[in-house]
C-alpha cells in the first residue's frame, strides 16, 4: 500500500477507544496500537463518524 490508509474511503473503517475513553478512527487491515479496543467496525467513514458522534461524550479524561 502507498499513500495514507486515512486518506482514502475504501477498505472499511473502525471506531477504536482507550483507557481513557478516547475514541479514534481506524482502518481494519491495520495493527491496533497497545492499549486500543475495537468497538465498532462498519463499511463507511461517515458510519464510523456517526458511532462516534453518538458515543463519545466526554472529550477528557475518565473521571473528569
Amino acid at each position: 500500500m502507498t499513500g495514507n490508509p486515512f486518506d482514502t474511503d475504501d477498505g472499511g473503517w473502525q471506531v477504536v477507544t482507550n483507557d481513557q475513553g478516547h475514541h479514534a478512527l481506524w482502518r481494519p487491515f491495520l495493527e491496533l496500537p497497545a492499549g486500543w479496543n475495537l468497538v465498532f467496525s462498519g463499511t463507511g467513514r461517515e458510519d464510523a463518524l456517526h458511532y462516534i458522534e453518538r458515543n463519545w461524550t466526554v472529550l477528557g479524561p475518565v473521571g473528569s
